[in-house]
């Protein structure tokens, strides 16, 4: 039985599943929820996650929400299947892959969701971007990618010398963040660079970044 994936193909968190689903070549079924209607602050969606908040995937009784959430649940679920994201044969390089999806999720996220919501999310609700939180939110990128920098200095990917959930973490959000002025800020550090350049080419994350058109209509 197929999964049952239900957001929005341009929307960060569940590209991000989604990229994980293709990674692990799972089958699935995404259906669509219409954001600008207000479909996920009602019901029935928010019987399948109560924050109203997309996405939220459905395996026979089992109906889970949060991206991060999910996409450990299908990296595990298929860890047999696809390439291997959570390193499931070596406790420390597992143990690797956990830190760093928790530095996306605890410093690298806050800094650059703001960013991203003010490019994009803002237009579409009327307001002019904020420069300030704009500016505010680049300083504690950079310093981040500052980290970053270092780190891929040592290794190919965050983990380690493989591709893992870590990495595939950052797409979505880096995507749209690409399409902004200051791409710059990923551009000038060459090891950031080139991992960028590395995880978004991947196949699975190719099939997702097709549909992900929210930045190519100017808001």
């Amino acid at each position: 039985m197929a999964l049952k994936l239900y957001g929005a193909a341009m929307s960060p968190c569940t590209s991000r599943v989604m990229t994980c689903l293709h990674e692990k070549e799972a089958d699935f079924e995404l259906i669509p929820i219409d954001l600008f209607a207000g479909e996920h602050k009602q019901l029935p969606f928010l019987a399948k996650n109560p924050f109203g908040q997309i996405p939220a995937l459905e395996d026979g009784d089992l109906s889970l929400f949060e991206s991060r959430a999910i996409s450990a649940y299908v990296a595990e679920k298929y860890k047999e299947a696809g390439h291997d994201l959570i390193r499931c044969q070596s406790l420390k390089e597992a143990a690797e892959v956990k830190v760093w999806m928790e530095v996306e999720s605890q410093q690298y996220h806050p800094a650059i969701s703001p960013i991203i919501f003010q490019f994009f999310a803002a237009p579409l609700q009327g307001k002019v971007p904020d420069q300030t939180i704009i500016d505010e939110n680049l300083e504690k990128l950079g310093k981040v990618l500052d980290v970053y920098e270092e780190k891929l200095s040592r290794t190919k990917y965050l983990a380690g010398d493989f591709y893992s959930l870590a990495d595939l973490f950052h797409l979505s959000f880096t995507y749209y963040f690409m399409k902004t002025p200051c791409a710059n800020l990923i551009n000038e550090r060459p090891h950031v660079k080139a991992w960028w350049e590395d995880i978004s080419s991947r196949p699975a994350f190719q099939k997702v970044a097709s549909a992900m058109t929210f930045g190519e209509k100017g808001n």
